[in-house]
Order: C-alpha cells, then structure tokens, then sequence
C-alpha cells in the first residue's frame, strides 16, 4: 500500500477510537483526526482527543462543532440522569439513554464531506457491536449501508475519483481484545478518557456504563487500568 494514503479517523479519546487510530496508523495511513463538541456532558473528552492526536503525531487533528444539546433526547446532552451501577445484563436489555439520535451519522457525515476534500478512500471509525451498549448505529448492517449510501452522495464517488471504505478494524472484538490490541500496537492509554460522567476535573465515575466495561474490559486483558477515578483519584 502507498505509505501516503490518508485515513480520517473519528476521535472521541476514548479506549476504541484510540486503539482504531492505532490501526491505522499501522497499516501506514496518514491520519487526519476529527473530533466532535457536540454539546456533551462529558466534554472532557476533548482534551483527551487532542492528547491522543498529538500521541500519533496527526496531520492534522480537527473538532467540529454540531449543537445536538438543542435537540436532546439523551443522557448525554440533556437534563436526563446517566444511569449508574449497572450489570452486563441490564445494559444489554435496551437502548440506554446514552444513545445520542442519529449521532454516528451526522459524525460520519462530516468525515465524508472532510474526506472528499481531501480524496481520501478511508474514514475509520471505532464502533463495536459485542462489547459495547447496544447502539444501533454502531452494527454492521448499519454501516455497510452508511458506506454505500457515502458511494452514491458524492461528487468525487459518482465521478469515479474516489471510493469511500468505512473502516470498522475493533467491530467484532471484546473490549478485552481492543485493549489487548491497542497495547501490543503501543496504545498509552493513560491519556485516554471514557466515562459519561466526569467529575469537574475530568475524573472518571467509575459507575457508569461507560466506566463499568472499562474496567471490565482491562480486568479481563490483565492489563493495568491506567483510569484516574473519582474514589482513587
């Protein structure tokens, strides 16, 4: 493969877009980081994200403003309660109400219009259908039709200059394994950050979903939990 193909990398700076972009730059991909302020709670984030660009050494790393808080309807940008303490089974009962509507497709959207500007082919995004709260956006069928319509709505696809793969490297792996990955491709994931409810200084909860398969997650790949939690500061 050309050493200088480019890969636009969705980055929220938590554990499984982080260890994509590790991926990617693995396989010898130019990495163009987006980002999204999109109105959530836990926008501490952000600062995470842009630690994780400067770790890889990025082209260049973008955060993209988009005002889902006016919409709401989730937990994560509205007056709605982050659930808490809950088990495997819960979680995987319904829909949580950290699901933010239709945000992988807005996201994705943008990195198809940023990704035919560029004429760049891949836009890897860290979605994962096992481990994971049961977000439809993040299945498989939900993403080979995001990439087949991605091939239809372009000047540069229809045009033949260029044809969109959406990279979905971790969709079919425990979050065990996405660490287990990460770590042996040189992932610190100290500078990473996953809880849906931080304290003001950027402390992870520890309880909720986001926190509970975290640390599930680093149990089971019997690697170190670098998290900084409210209760251990």
């Amino acid at each position: 493969m050309n050493k200088r193909e480019k890969a636009i990398v969705l980055s929220s700076g938590g554990i499984d877009s982080t260890t994509v972009m590790a991926v990617a730059r693995d396989r010898g991909f130019d990495i163009f980081s987006l980002s999204f302020f999109y109105g959530q709670r836990h926008a501490f984030e952000l600062k995470a994200a842009e630690k994780v660009a400067d770790f890889f050494k990025v082209e260049r790393h973008m955060t993209a403003d988009v005002d889902l808080k006016r919409i709401g309807g989730s937990a994560l940008t509205d007056n709605i309660d982050v659930p808490k303490s809950r088990d495997e089974q819960t979680m995987a009962r319904e829909i949580p109400v950290t699901y933010v509507p239709a945000r992988n497709t807005i996201f994705l959207s943008y990195a198809l219009a940023w990704a035919e500007v560029l004429e760049c082919s891949h836009i890897f995004i860290g979605v994962n259908a096992v481990d994971y709260s049961g977000y439809p956006d993040c299945r498989p069928e939900y993403i080979r039709a995001f990439e087949k319509m991605a091939n239809l709505a372009t000047k540069a696809t229809v045009e033949g200059r260029l044809h969109i793969t959406i990279d979905t490297p971790i969709i079919n792996l425990t979050k065990a394994e996405i660490i287990t990955l990460g770590h042996s491709l040189g992932v610190d994931y100290s500078i990473t950050h996953s809880c849906y409810d931080p304290s003001p200084e950027g402390l992870a909860c520890g309880l909720c979903d986001s926190c509970v398969l975290r640390r599930k997650g680093f149990n089971e790949a019997g690697i170190k939990d670098p998290t900084r939690y409210v209760m251990n500061g």
